[in-house]
């Protein structure tokens, strides 16, 4: 899940929540959307190789 903060960046965040915190862990802060889409989806295909 990409996210905008208030100074301009993007940040992914876990698509489920920890157990413990309750809290969606932090992926990466990035300056643009378009670098944020391409992190996200080398973290969706590492997750589903096999």
């Amino acid at each position: 899940m990409i996210r905008k903060l208030k100074s301009g960046q993007y940040r992914i965040y876990a698509k489920h929540p920890d157990k413990e915190t309750n809290r969606r862990r932090n992926l990466g802060t990035f300056d643009t959307l378009e670098e944020a889409k391409k992190h996200e989806q080398e973290i969706k295909y590492f997750k589903h190789k096999k």
